[in-house]
């Protein structure tokens, strides 16, 4: 059956236009503003745009559609959680770094993406530019094997004239604070006061903060320790929270009760990568990017959930003990630690509580902070907020319509999409939040996403 093809001026005299075009919003800040979703754009009055498969919503548009084989859609917003929308909120998260193994994981996750061109010339550029240096330090290993004839070129440069001792404490004045970050716009708050525990764990928070990052500490007389390779453990007892949020993202929707009818234990922070690093050195873990996991206290990151499953495996053979990923229900539970409210120190981001661009010094735009550099929340657990997304247990659903109510992992057989939790230190304030939630393909390494272990008392 031949095709029809639209002419112009009947697109024209239409008011149509056969241009499609996509703004992307800002895809790490969940401000009312920015997690509106792209949005399709007019190039004419008519205030129309066609699109194949559209979903056609005006009598005018049907019969367009019936009579020239074209789906027209009114100007507006693109339909929540749909492959677009995540694609573009993943190359947003990246489309200014000036680190290959992001455009990596882009191409790996979307190989025929609209942006793919896009990735594929800054990966080459990136990559152009690593290798300037060792080209300039080749050539000047050649000019120093073969100095110049020229007695004028190869007379030695003058020494730099000393610098100057600084002043004596007394006399040095202390660099100006930096520019406070604005302040991050939030959703409506719901009525419930955060409790008395948390409040003083908020507070301490920016004490903290200010001594810079402490070393893990050892564990206490109530954690749990299984081997001197294992993550620090802290048991968690059975109980009732609200899960979820009832807002303006379907998937963190609705709001339930959740009982957790049993013990856990749950690690204190993230992995570490001087704990990865055990696991690689038994050979029972992938060698992951030195570039993204430098320092052996911060958490372990540019990782799947399939290496993250590698090392509880190896973790529970050596230990003895059924380690696992936590169910997001367990997740959310730790992270909430007894709170109904929006973050776990109160309804309102406060400075120096956890790890984002939004959230106040300590932070670096390079890496996440190492592990314990905040205030732990009133259950023990450092980092639930910002640092690194923490893949769970769970397979990704659109919404908690039909979620387990006990706890469980909600699973599904050959599920290749899984929930990751917490954001991460390149996320905004808003995504801080204890109901959180995203999706990432199970086998894609990326390099904000880390995870923490759990495992069953038993």
């Amino acid at each position: 059956m031949r095709q029809l093809v639209l002419p112009v001026c009947l697109l024209i005299s239409l008011g149509l236009t056969s241009t499609l075009r996509s703004a992307a919003p800002a895809a790490h800040d969940r401000s009312a503003q920015a997690r509106a979703q792209p949005q399709v754009e007019p190039q004419d009055a008519g205030g129309y745009a066609t699109t194949p498969g559209a979903h056609v919503r005006t009598t005018a548009a049907s019969a367009a559609r019936q009579r020239y084989g074209v789906a027209i859609v009114r100007v507006g917003l693109m339909p929540k959680d749909t492959s677009q929308e995540y694609e573009i909120t993943f190359w947003n998260s990246i489309k200014d770094s000036q680190y290959p193994s992001d455009y990596e994981a882009y191409l790996k996750a979307y190989p025929n993406g609209r942006f793919a061109p896009l990735a594929q010339a800054r990966l080459a550029r990136l990559r152009a530019e690593a290798s300037k240096p060792a080209a300039a330090s080749a050539a000047s290993a050649t000019s120093a094997m073969h100095p110049a004839s020229n007695p004028a070129a190869a007379a030695p440069v003058p020494a730099p004239a000393p610098t100057p001792a600084p002043p004596p404490a007394s006399q040095a004045k202390a660099p100006p604070p930096p520019p406070a970050p604005p302040a991050a716009q939030t959703k409506a708050a719901p009525a419930s006061a955060p409790p008395a525990a948390a409040t003083a764990a908020a507070t301490a928070a920016a004490a903290v903060a200010a001594k810079g990052n402490p070393a893990i500490s050892k564990p206490g007389p109530h954690d749990i320790q299984d081997c001197p390779s294992c993550p620090v453990l802290i048991a968690v007892t059975p109980g009732n929270f609200t899960m979820g949020i009832d807002n303006d993202d379907v998937s963190e929707r609705p709001a339930h009760r959740v009982t957790i009818g049993h013990s856990f234990a749950l690690a204190k922070y993230a992995v570490t990568v001087a704990q990865w690093n055990a696991c690689v050195a038994a050979s029972a873990c992938p060698h992951l990017s030195t570039e993204n996991n430098a320092s052996p206290n911060a958490p372990v990151r540019d990782l799947s959930w399939d290496d993250a499953q590698q090392y509880v495996k190896w973790l529970s053979k050596i230990s003895g003990k059924p380690y696992r990923l936590p169910t997001e229900a367990e997740w959310e539970y730790a992270a909430r630690a007894g709170t109904e409210t929006r973050y776990w120190w109160g309804n309102d981001m406060r400075k120096g509580t956890a790890n984002c661009k939004d959230c106040g010094p300590p932070w670096h735009v390079e890496a996440p902070n190492d592990v314990g550099s905040f205030a732990a929340n009133a259950f023990g657990f450092y980092d639930m907020a910002g640092g690194v997304w923490e893949w769970v247990s769970d397979c990704w659903h659109n919404s908690y319509k039909n979620a387990p109510n006990d706890g469980h992992s909600w699973d599904e057989p050959n599920c290749q999409t899984r929930v990751i939790r917490g954001g991460s230190w390149r996320d905004g304030a808003g995504y801080m939040l204890a109901a959180t939630r995203f999706k990432y393909d199970s086998s894609v390494r990326y390099e904000a996403n880390g995870f923490r272990v759990a495992r069953d008392m038993k």
